[in-house]
């Protein structure tokens, strides 16, 4: 079940949003509604898969009970708790392993000692990334603040299965959001912004995001060197911007989705396609992942606070590993590579602390993010680099590309493509802040057209069968 699906919008929401209210206000009561309607959320599209999520909540949970053992004290206790940290991250990333990486890594095995058999084909369970990732959070903050132990199962299951988040992020660190769990406001006006915000989600998902991606999928299907380099780059800026109002748009999604149910989640995109660099698109893109990463990886690694080659290494570790966590395929890879490649320059020959030349520095941002985007959408290896190649050298202009152009950029689609664009800088916020001194009125021209984004969102559900999920591969 997705957020943009009518069975979520017409059935599984309006029943579990009016039950949370009409339950006793007994948060233990609530949280228990939450649990249930969580695992029947997972269970509709991953009927077996849900007892896997259930399972490593209840493995973790015991790891949290042993690592916050009050009475574990001395020498021994701190290496006992080495040893359980160490097994409760094998066994998760191994879990992840299993389902997500064990075809990628027996296909690369096979093919290096020239071996002929199937490559095993397991189902990739959805959203596992993202649960096992906040499964991982909660064992660490345990081992290191031992108070931190969650000793109510249920609610350490409602961190991890919590629907909102669960199968396209934002990734919730266990310390952000514990104390909800236990407390939390509920109130009207939180109820009126969780709406709205979930509205404005789902209008970039069902407009701007399918209108792109049917544009990406379209040229991506193609023999592309056939075509002329406007078309590839019809493909490639399309992708960029789908697969940033997709996730984007579930983000709004789920943190509106939170605050309809008294819970608060941190942001996960501020316009990173606003950039001056790519340390500051790291800033604003995916922010939760990247924190994640910064927490638990780059900072143990040593962060900055060491030497300059060995904080270069730690960044080139962390996107390894942010290209590896994408999916099971050397594109990934790659794409982790060129944004930690563009890192490491900037820190080397462009380290400046305001965003000078800030029109220079954003063409070259979108420049290095929509050549690595290519790579993460390419099927292939070999097929990104000749996406890559039809941009930069397919200087010939046929009849194929020219009907094809004239297809696509049609007037529906071309204002779509200027919408993204445009609203791809934070151009709200900045509407918002001029009009500051008339709240009222500009509450109400938000609820308006929040009103309006909705029932034109029902007729576009209505109307058409294209809402691909793209987050099955995570």
């Amino acid at each position: 079940m997705v957020f943009s699906s009518p069975i979520f919008l017409f059935a599984f929401l309006p029943v579990i949003f009016c039950l949370y209210y009409i339950f006793p206000t007994n948060i233990s009561i609530k949280n228990g509604l939450l649990i249930i309607g969580s695992l029947l959320f997972y269970a509709f599209g991953e009927p077996v898969y849900v007892f896997l999520m259930i399972g490593s909540a209840g493995v973790n949970y015991l790891f949290g009970r042993l690592l916050g053992k009050e009475n574990l004290a001395g020498a021994h206790s701190l290496f006992f708790r080495k040893i359980l940290l160490c097994l409760a991250v094998i066994l998760n990333i191994g879990v992840l392993c299993v389902f997500k990486y064990s075809g990628f890594i027996m296909a690369g095995i096979y093919q290096i000692f020239h071996v002929a058999a199937p490559v095993p084909q397991i189902a990739l369970p959805v959203g596992i990334s993202f649960f096992t990732f906040q499964a991982l959070s909660y064992v660490i903050d345990v081992y290191r603040d031992g108070k931190t132990e969650q000793k109510n199962f249920l609610k350490l299951l409602l961190y991890i299965s919590f629907f909102p988040q669960l199968i396209a992020g934002p990734i919730i660190r266990y310390h952000d959001i514990s104390k909800q769990m236990e407390e939390r406001s509920i109130n009207v006006e939180k109820i009126m912004f969780g709406m709205q915000r979930f509205t404005k989600g789902l209008s970039k998902k069902l407009f701007l995001a399918n209108t792109l991606g049917y544009i990406a999928d379209t040229v991506f299907s193609l023999d592309i060197t056939s075509y002329h380099l406007l078309v590839a780059w019809l493909g490639a800026i399309s992708y960029t911007l789908q697969i940033y109002y997709d996730f984007s748009g579930y983000s709004d999604m789920a943190i509106g989705l939170a605050a309809m149910f008294g819970f608060e989640f941190k942001e996960n995109f501020e316009h990173p396609y606003s950039a001056c660099g790519i340390k500051d698109f790291w800033r604003k893109w995916h922010i939760s992942l990247s924190a994640w990463f910064r927490e638990y990886v780059y900072i143990p690694l040593g962060g900055n606070r060491t030497e300059k080659w060995k904080t270069e290494r730690n960044k080139i570790i962390v996107f390894l590993l942010t290209g590896i966590w994408h999916g099971a395929n050397w594109t990934f890879v790659i794409w982790g590579m060129i944004h930690g490649i563009a890192n490491i320059l900037e820190d080397t020959f462009w380290s400046v602390k305001k965003c000078e030349a800030k029109v220079i520095r954003n063409i070259y941002t979108w420049l290095i993010v929509i050549v690595a985007f290519v790579m993460f959408r390419a099927d292939t290896v070999t097929n990104g680099f000749m996406m890559m190649k039809a941009m930069f050298l397919n200087v010939t202009m046929n009849r194929a590309s020219v009907s094809l152009l004239k297809e696509q950029m049609n007037p529906y689609n071309l204002t779509m493509l200027g919408i993204a664009f445009l609203f791809s800088y934070p151009i709200s916020r900045k509407v918002k802040q001029k009009f500051k001194d008339q709240e009222k009125g500009y509450n109400f021209v938000l609820w308006g057209g929040s009103l309006c984004l909705l029932l034109l969102c029902m007729l576009n559900l209505a109307s058409t069968s294209y809402n691909p999920f793209i987050y099955f591969r995570f």
